[in-house]
């Protein structure tokens, strides 16, 4: 089966543009002039572009064309499987210690995506209290992460952790030492998914760029989930790193 003539374009301006023929911040040729040059459609060059503005490589950008972007070096996420607490309480990310919040924390009820609905064991359309925060870095103020956290109604409504400020320690300190829900323990699992229009703006993502997604629990000693919280973050700037131990079964022969 012969390859679509737009997708001919794209697989040799992909090859281009990795190669290095087209630099980051650098213009593609105007689609008028490529077209004439290929003997094809403009919208034959229309959608090469498109296949390549959906692969993060390039974006449109007003009054220059279509851009090749630049690739950042990832900023990789230890995690080392811990938590660690500073004055300010629990954190999960070493690297993240440092970032700040950007706006004011919405505090809101209403039902959690499907996916945390069923971990926290709520029926669909059932509100939870949702607790987003838009976060980054202190010097620049680029963001950095979206950290949302859902609890269920029967654990925070009618407590300090539907307020705006929850006091020292944060909400975790106030589900073990005020709420009886303590030594909390926690689980998480990484994934990705493309953003949505609301994410993509907040963080400042190109067209095609996904988001890495870390979905956390927090289990009370009584098997209750009683917050999951989902952070995202650019999958483009951002990767997740571990140490590696040798289990018994491993060990070294010579040893």
């Amino acid at each position: 089966m012969d390859t679509p003539a737009y997708r001919q374009i794209a697989d040799e301006l992909r090859t281009a543009i990795t190669s290095g023929q087209y630099p980051p911040d650098s213009t593609l040729p105007k689609m008028a002039d490529l077209a004439a040059q290929r003997g094809v459609a403009k919208e034959t060059v229309r959608d090469a572009y498109r296949v390549l503005e959906d692969e993060g490589l390039v974006e449109v950008v007003r009054r220059r064309g279509t851009v090749v972007r630049a690739v950042p070096t990832r900023q990789r996420i230890s995690r080392t499987r811990e938590v660690y607490r500073d004055g300010l309480g629990y954190y999960f990310d070493l690297a993240a210690q440092s970032w700040i919040a950007l706006r004011e924390s919405t505090v809101t009820w209403g039902p959690a995506p499907r996916d945390i609905t069923a971990i926290l064991g709520l029926t669909p359309g059932e509100d939870a209290l949702i607790r987003d925060r838009l976060i980054g870095t202190p010097d620049t103020r680029h963001p950095t992460q979206l950290a949302t956290s859902y609890l269920p109604a029967s654990v925070a409504r009618g407590t300090r952790l539907a307020e705006m400020d929850t006091g020292p320690g944060g909400i975790y300190d106030r589900l073990e030492l005020d709420l009886g829900h303590g030594p909390l323990s926690w689980y998480e699992t990484i994934g990705s998914r493309m953003p949505t229009a609301e994410e993509a703006r907040d963080l400042q993502l190109g067209k095609g760029i996904p988001v890495l997604r870390i979905v956390r629990t927090a289990t009370s000693p009584a098997g209750v989930i009683v917050e999951v919280n989902d952070t995202r973050m650019s999958a483009l700037d951002f990767e997740v790193g571990h140490q590696i131990s040798r289990h018994t079964s491993a060990e070294h022969p010579a040893d």
